[in-house]
C-alpha cells in the first residue's frame, strides 16, 4: 500500500508546484498605475497641438509627433500580442531562472532613448488609423482595454515567458515593458517641441 500511495503523493506535489500562480495586488496595481501614468504622458504631451506641430520634423528621415503617436498605438496592439502569444504556452516554472532583469530594469531599459534601436516593419508608422485624432482614439481604446485585462486576469504571468532582443522576460514583464516603450516615445516627442525649429503654434 505505501508503495502505491508514493507515486499518487508525488504526482498530487508536482500538481501543487505548478498550480497557477496569480498576479499580486501590488503587482496589479504597479502596471496599473505605470499603464496609467503612461497613457496620461502621451495625451497631455500632443493636446492642443496645431497640424503643423503634429506634422513637423527635425530632419527628414525624423519622425512626426503625429508618427510617434501612431507608432505608440501600433506598439500597444503589437505588444500586447506578444502577451497573448506568451499566454498561448503552459507555465513553466522551471525557466524564471531565464529571467535576469527586474520589473525596475525592464522600465529602466526601455525608457533610456540613449540605446536608439531600429523599430520592426509592423510598428512602423504609415497613416494606418486615417487621422491623428482616430489614431489617438485607437490608443486610448486599447490602453483601457490593456488595463481592464490587468484588472481581472487570473493567468500565471509570471511562468510565462517572451524572448526579446536582450533577452527572456516574463508575461507580467511584457506589460511593463509596453508601458515603459509609450514613456520612450513620450520623450521623443518632448525632444521634437524643444526643437529651435518647432513651430510655435
Amino acid at each position: 500500500m505505501k508503495k502505491l500511495m508514493l507515486p499518487i503523493v508525488a504526482l498530487l506535489l508536482v500538481g501543487f508546484i505548478t498550480t497557477n500562480q496569480k498576479l499580486t495586488q501590488a503587482e496589479r496595481n504597479f502596471a496599473i498605475e505605470e499603464m496609467t501614468k503612461t497613457q496620461e504622458r502621451v495625451l497631455s504631451a500632443i493636446k492642443g497641438l496645431s497640424t503643423e506641430q503634429l506634422n513637423f520634423k527635425s530632419s527628414p528621415e525624423s519622425w512626426s509627433i503625429a508618427e510617434c503617436t501612431e507608432h505608440i498605438a501600433l506598439s500597444e496592439n503589437n505588444i500586447f500580442g506578444m502577451l497573448q502569444g506568451a499566454l498561448e504556452t503552459t507555465p513553466d516554472p522551471s525557466k524564471r531562472s531565464d529571467v535576469k532583469m527586474t520589473d525596475e530594469q525592464i522600465l529602466q531599459l526601455i525608457t533610456n532613448r540613449s540605446q536608439k534601436v531600429k523599430t520592426r516593419e509592423s510598428f512602423e508608422p504609415t497613416g494606418k488609423f486615417g487621422t491623428h485624432k482616430e489614431t489617438v482614439k485607437a490608443f486610448k481604446k486599447k490602453r483601457k482595454k490593456n488595463i481592464r485585462f490587468v484588472e481581472d486576469t487570473n493567468e500565471d504571468l509570471r511562468n510565462r515567458y517572451a524572448q526579446l532582443p536582450f533577452g527572456t522576460i516574463d508575461a507580467y514583464q511584457i506589460l511593463l515593458f509596453m508601458s515603459g516603450h509609450t514613456e520612450r516615445h513620450v520623450q521623443q516627442i518632448e525632444e521634437i517641441m524643444n526643437h529651435p525649429d518647432f513651430p510655435k503654434n
